[in-house]
C-alpha cells in the first residue's frame, strides 16, 4: 500500500497569518504607545486604563474593517480575472490551450510533451489550470477578507490586552519602564512565533519589530511628555 506523505507549506497559512501578525503587533505597539504618551503626560492610572480600552476598542474595529476592505478588494480582482478567464475560454479555447502550451514549454517542458499537457489539464478543468499557471491564484492564496478581519481584529485585541495588564497589575510609579519592557519582552517573542510560522530561521524579523516599535513607543512617550509639561 502507498505512503501517504503530507507536508505543511507555509503557505498554507499566508492567509490568516499575515492578519494575524499585523494585528498583534499593532495591538502591541499602538496600545502601549498610547499609554506610554499618557502616562508621560502625567494622568492618572484610571485616565491611562479608559484612555487603553478605548484604543483598544477603536483599533480592533479599524482594523477589522481595514483588513476586510482591503482584502475584498483583491478578492474582487481576482474575481474579475477569472470572469475574464473564463470569458477568453469560451471564446477561443484553442488559443487559450496553446497560452497554457507555451507556459508549460517556459519552464522547460519538451513542446510535445506541454501540449499533452495542457490538454490533459484542460479537460480536467482548465479554468483551476488557467488561474494557477497563468494567474497564479491558487486555494492556498486565495483572498479571504473575512477570515482577514477576524483574525486582525482579534489578534488586535489580544496584543492591546498586554500593556494594559500591565498598567493593572504593575505599581503606578513603574509604569513607565514597565510598560516598554513588557511590550518589548512580548514583540521580540511575536517576531519569533511569526518567524517560526513562515519559517524564517534568521534572528532579522525579532530585529524588526522590536526596533520599529521601540522607536514608536519613544516618539509617543516623548509628545506626551511636551503636551504633559505645557498643561
Amino acid at each position: 500500500m502507498p505512503r501517504t506523505h503530507i507536508e505543511r507549506h507555509s503557505t498554507d497559512r499566508i492567509g490568516w497569518l499575515r492578519a494575524a501578525v499585523l494585528g498583534a503587533n499593532d495591538g502591541i505597539v499602538s496600545t502601549a504607545s498610547l499609554i506610554m504618551g499618557v502616562a508621560a503626560a502625567s494622568a492618572g492610572r484610571g485616565d491611562i486604563l479608559i484612555a487603553g480600552v478605548a484604543g483598544l476598542a477603536a483599533g480592533a474595529m479599524s482594523m477589522a474593517a481595514g483588513e476586510f476592505v482591503s482584502v475584498s478588494s483583491q478578492a474582487d480582482a481576482e474575481s474579475a480575472d477569472l470572469a475574464r478567464e473564463r470569458r477568453e475560454l469560451a471564446d477561443d479555447p484553442e488559443f487559450e490551450l496553446q497560452e497554457l502550451t507555451n507556459i508549460y514549454v517556459g519552464r522547460g517542458v519538451e513542446p510535445a510533451l506541454a501540449r499533452q499537457v495542457a490538454e490533459q489539464m484542460t479537460a480536467k478543468d482548465a479554468l483551476a489550470a488557467h488561474a494557477r499557471d497563468e494567474l497564479g491564484l491558487s486555494s492556498m492564496t486565495a483572498a479571504r477578507p473575512i477570515q482577514a478581519a477576524i483574525a486582525s481584529a482579534a489578534a488586535f485585541a489580544a496584543g492591546a490586552a498586554l500593556p494594559l495588564l500591565v498598567v493593572v497589575l504593575a505599581p503606578f510609579e513603574a509604569l513607565v519602564s514597565a510598560v516598554p519592557a513588557a511590550t518589548l519582552a512580548a514583540l521580540a517573542l511575536l517576531g519569533g512565533w511569526s518567524a517560526r510560522a513562515s519559517g524564517e530561521r534568521s534572528w532579522k524579523p525579532v530585529f524588526r519589530v522590536v526596533f520599529w516599535s521601540a522607536l514608536a513607543m519613544a516618539a509617543t512617550a516623548a509628545i506626551g511628555a511636551a503636551f504633559g509639561t505645557v498643561v
